[in-house]
Order: C-alpha cells, then structure tokens, then sequence
C-alpha cells in the first residue's frame, strides 16, 4: 500500500526553498546577455533560455 503523502511520480524533485544564484552570460548561439542558475565555465557554450529550449527539442 502507498501512503497518502507520497508521489508517485519516482522523479527527483531538487527544491531546495530558497532563491538560486543566478550568473550573468551572453548567448553562444545568439549572442543575447542572459542569466543561468551556474557559473559558467570558460570554454564551454551557454544558451539562453530561448536558444536552450531550441536545442533540446532535437
């Protein structure tokens, strides 16, 4: 039996309460300044949310 207060999802939430961090960046794909919840890292691509969400559909 299942416990009433239990999701049945079997997904991990990452929801820590509080507001993220967020890092100012510019766009590798259309070079538009954005802001990402992580630090980016010299060397590797950033996208926007837009550019991101464009990619991920592929």
């Amino acid at each position: 039996m299942r416990d009433a207060g239990r999701s049945s999802g079997g997904g991990f939430r990452r929801d820590f309460g509080g507001p993220r961090d967020m890092h100012k960046a510019t766009c590798s794909e259309c070079g538009q300044e954005c802001e990402v919840p992580f630090k980016p890292s010299e060397g590797k691509p950033v996208f926007c949310r837009d550019c991101y969400r464009k990619k991920k559909k592929f």
